[in-house]
């Protein structure tokens, strides 16, 4: 028989590694080596977690969404240190916010615009924004209500703005896309372009359905993080703690991205229902007017 050395979380098969953590093993030591400054203990006293250890603990975590007694049972630990590593690994990752979640500053706005356009051939898109609800525990107190979205659910809904870069020598169009997070979009709302309520038919009928077509990479995005992050379908955590481990979640997905991981097989995602966005701003209107004149 041949024993694993439980200090070496990466002693396992490729498969095995990419499974458990939705990350390669080149990808998992990328991670450690990123966040070891920040989580390594200062001494072995009580024999203290190693950095691959607890990185591998939370990706574990991140990437199974399961009570966390069950990864202490699988990695010979108890409850409270595998809560103790998640949160190490999650505050550190937040110290990465402005790194891997902003927009490139290497890409000019024309080549975003050109790899839109190649979708459906809608114009002079530089990003695109929607939100999805992440469910959670109802927090306790006199603030509870305002977590409950209009299923009855409690829940944090997360504002995502994504931006597709087409890589050479790619020929998928589902893998590309880099995310933020945040309520940048406010601050740009007259650029929107949304749907005709009531499109005619013919140019507008053309628009509505160029803009589905567009608007629905970022459906796939929310599929693609939801998917890899398990987690993400159900966190059993207070409000606060739930928005570190989506950020934390959100850069270790611009970090497989950037690094070319495995994409993970995306099912259909539920409708998250939420209200459909209608300005009525009259350059919005003017620009929506325009592209329709001129395109379609």
């Amino acid at each position: 028989r041949v024993f694993r050395d439980r200090q070496d979380p990466l002693a396992q098969r490729e498969r095995v590694i990419v499974e458990r953590y939705r990350f390669s093993r080149e990808g998992v030591i990328y991670i450690i080596n990123l966040l070891e400054p920040h989580i390594k203990c200062s001494t072995r006293r009580s024999r203290a977690l190693t950095t691959a250890q607890t990185v591998c603990i939370a990706l574990r975590f991140f990437a199974s969404g399961t009570f966390l007694y069950t990864i202490g049972d699988g990695e010979n630990l108890v409850k409270s240190a595998v809560c103790r590593a998640i949160r190490k690994v999650y505050l550190a990752l937040k110290q990465f916010l402005g790194v891997f979640l902003v927009f490139p500053s290497h890409l000019r706005p024309q080549v975003a615009k050109q790899n839109f356009f190649a979708i459906a051939g809608f114009p002079n898109v530089i990003g695109a924004i929607d939100c999805t609800h992440i469910p959670i525990k109802a927090p306790p107190g006199p603030n509870e209500g305002d977590f409950v979205n209009r299923k009855g659910v409690h829940s944090v809904n997360v504002q995502v703005i994504i931006y597709y870069i087409k890589k050479k020598g790619m020929k998928s169009k589902r893998d590309f896309d880099g995310i933020l997070l945040g309520d940048r979009g406010y601050a740009c709302r007259q650029y929107f372009m949304t749907p005709f309520p009531d499109p005619n038919p013919g140019p507008q009928t053309r628009y509505n359905a160029a803009l589905a077509r567009t608007r629905a990479r970022i459906e796939m995005t929310f599929g693609q993080l939801k998917e890899r992050f398990q987690c993400l379908k159900s966190l059993r955590a207070a409000p606060d703690r739930a928005c570190d481990i989506i950020v934390a979640c959100a850069i270790l997905h611009n970090i497989a991205t950037i690094r070319k991981e495995r994409i993970p097989v995306v099912g259909v995602q539920p409708d998250d229902d939420l209200q459909p966005v209608h300005l009525d701003q009259p350059s919005g209107r003017a620009a929506r007017d325009r592209i329709v004149e001129h395109h379609f």
